[in-house]
């Protein structure tokens, strides 16, 4: 017993009860629902074992929202802390694992998945193809992550959450900073998702480089594409130095090692280095996607080819090779020396010419637009004025001897925010509201969505502009306290009313989903935004095959270019006869895998090896199955596939 409340579950804190009160009520309401209404078939057999590529996306964005309301709540607990001096809502302890959860979910749980979840959902329908690569894969890679988020999360309430800041930085993650078990799920979790991260970047690079519809040139790819192919090759090649640093940083911990122990021989500048060669090009790794985004909305919603396509490619492909470059911008005051600063600002400052250039490629496709406000366009638009601040700011960061001055305070805060809400998150919804009757067969409601975006954007200003004048007032990250004397209480109650505005966007967001799918209508054309691209040519929600024929490629917006030649009556050619198509059967084996990967990471959380050894071997195990697994593909009829098409025909009338 003293164990099981003394170690294993968090006591003392009235938060953290109320935390383990919820997620047991939600647990059990869970297993009622699936239960009275007999759903665990329905769910085993349409979700956990499915290898669709769009239900897999699904179910990567239902995840990321559910993120987002946890690390939404960490903020808003933070900003309550910071919002009067010396306030005693959370003790230092509870603050220091508040933001570094904050951090990781934010980063690795919410925007990872969400992109990810995009990726899904679009690029083999704007490629032509009729699933990933590698399904199989596809399916696993999700699972990891969703056990690696899961593994990581439930440190609140189990064992203790890590408090070593969302990088980790040693000594505080070392034993002699972080005794408890709070650092060890931090390694795990994040090491059991980013293997499927990784995987991912892997599957998409293959998908968009062999499985591009015939004809389809990789210049007359959509822009969306065009940014998760940078976007993955970046994380292929960024994700393994994560692994590393994340591995080097548990057999320090483990085995007593000493990389990065001062005392033992080893450097703590080193996982430093190692730790930020992984996380910039993080950053752009999230923001790219965003990017491509961004230009598919603006040329859809301004009824024009996209000005200046090439430079496009050019600059996503630019920033995705500069990105690796940049790193050690991020400890400009750690003693480098001024040969080694001076580079890296150049560096800093060369990949803000890339990023620029897109600004003016919206801007130019927007100018004599026949520019349609809906949800998604308003989500670009707020995003180029959002970006264009936090663009600057970011140079005056990478200018060395001001970052002296601007570095670990609130003015850094607020420039990390001002592009990663204002770019990724606003790009991602944008995104979300763009290709969701792709996914569901209709729209979200446009007149809540527009209250949620009004308040996303007028609590993002609130939140964020003083956070610049706190940082330089002297205001310094990291401290959940502060004297009245200093003059920072006006500001702080500024920022905190901005955060819990933002707060109310995302109840609005909620509530315009839950109504949408009580009072929406049907989208029956398949073609909702009157689009450009491959994925507006099927039906929505897509069916399973995606395209019952591969269609034909022969220019850069081949959908719209088809609706033209329709119009102008030009001959049609005849439609080749349907063929049984080839598609992978569902598999059980991911899930599987993933339940043995979170024993042998939570095993190693609480050094249990009666856990770890056969979580290792059904880790093997899982593998050793799917070795030998020949039945894996299946053919769908002609008689089913015309069926299908002949039914979303006739719903389109």
């Amino acid at each position: 017993m003293d164990f099981l409340f003394g170690e294993f579950i968090v006591t003392g804190d009235p938060l953290i009860l109320g935390a383990q009160v919820s997620i047991l009520l939600a647990s059990l309401a869970i297993v009622f629902v699936l239960t009275y209404f007999k759903k665990w078939k329905w769910l085993w057999t349409e979700w956990i074992t499915t290898v669709d590529h769009k239900k897999i996306g699904i179910m990567y964005i239902i995840a990321a929202i559910i993120m987002l309301f946890r690390g939404g709540v960490d903020a808003l607990m933070i900003r309550t802390q910071l919002a009067l001096p010396e306030l005693e809502f959370l003790h230092a302890g509870h603050y220091n694992a508040v933001f570094t959860t904050h951090g990781v979910i934010m980063i690795l749980f919410m925007a990872m998945p969400l992109m990810f979840g995009l990726f899904n959902i679009a690029v083999p329908l704007q490629i032509g193809a009729r699933d990933v690569a590698f399904p199989f894969l596809n399916s696993l890679s999700f699972w990891l992550f969703f056990m690696g988020a899961m593994l990581f999360n439930i440190s609140f309430v189990i064992g203790g959450s890590p408090d070593a800041g969302w990088l980790a930085y040693p000594p505080l993650s070392e034993l002699s900073g972080s005794p408890g078990v709070g650092q060890n799920f931090y390694i795990w979790g994040i090491q059991i998702s980013g293997i499927g991260s990784l995987a991912s970047g892997i599957n998409f690079v293959a998908t968009i480089l062999k499985m591009r519809a015939p004809g389809m040139k990789l210049m007359q790819m959509p822009m969306f594409t065009w940014s998760v192919l940078a976007s993955s090759l970046t994380i292929m090649f960024a994700f393994p130095i994560l692994t590393v640093t994340l591995a080097l940083l548990f057999l320090d911990r483990y085995f007593g090692a000493h990389f990065f122990t001062l005392d033992g021989g080893g450097n703590p500048m080193m996982y430093v280095n190692l730790i930020w060669m992984w996380g910039h090009p993080e950053v752009y790794i999230v923001i790219l996607p965003a990017f491509g985004i961004f230009s598919d909305v603006v040329s859809t919603f301004a009824k024009k080819k996209l000005f200046g396509y090439k430079s496009m490619v050019f600059a996503l492909m630019s920033i995705s090779i500069v990105s690796f470059f940049t790193w050690l911008h991020h400890f400009f005051t750690m003693g480098s020396g001024a040969s080694v600063n001076a580079f890296f600002a150049v560096t800093t400052m060369i990949i803000a010419i890339p990023t620029g250039v897109k600004i003016f490629n919206w801007l130019f496709t927007m100018y004599k637009g026949r520019i349609n406000f809906s949800t998604p366009m308003l989500w670009t638009i707020a995003f180029i004025p959002c970006f264009v601040v936090g663009g600057m700011t970011g140079v005056m960061l990478s200018v060395a001897p001001a970052d002296f001055q601007f570095h670990n305070s609130y003015f850094l805060i607020a420039h990390f925010h001002q592009v990663l809400i204002g770019g990724v998150v606003f790009g991602y919804f944008a995104g979300m509201y763009y290709w969701w009757p792709k996914m569901f067969g209709f729209k979200l409601d446009e007149k809540i969505g527009k209250w949620a975006f009004w308040m996303w954007n007028i609590g993002f200003y609130v939140c964020f502009m003083p956070q610049y004048a706190l940082g330089l007032m002297g205001m310094t990250r990291r401290f959940n306290e502060y004297e009245m004397e200093l003059g920072w209480q006006p500001l702080n109650i500024v920022s905190t009313v901005g955060a819990f505005i933002m707060g109310l966007g995302f109840l609005f967001q909620v509530w315009q989903i839950v109504y949408s799918l009580k009072n929406h209508k049907k989208e029956k054309t398949g073609d909702a935004w009157d689009g450009r691209t491959l994925e507006w040519s099927i039906p929505s929600p897509a069916p399973m095959y995606n395209f019952a024929r591969l269609p034909h490629v022969s220019s850069q917006d081949e959908w719209w270019e088809e609706k033209q030649r329709r119009a102008a009556g030009v001959a049609v050619e005849p439609e080749k006869p349907l063929e049984p198509i080839h598609m992978p059967k569902n598999s059980g084996i991911p899930f599987i895998a993933s339940i043995f990967w979170f024993m042998v990471g939570f095993g190693f959380v609480w050094d249990w090896l009666w856990l770890i050894i056969p979580g290792a071997i059904g880790v093997f195990a899982t593998m050793y199955a799917r070795s030998f697994s020949f039945d894996t593909d299946y053919y769908i009829p002609v008689d089913e596939v015309r069926r299908t098409e002949e039914a979303a025909l006739k719903g389109a009338k």
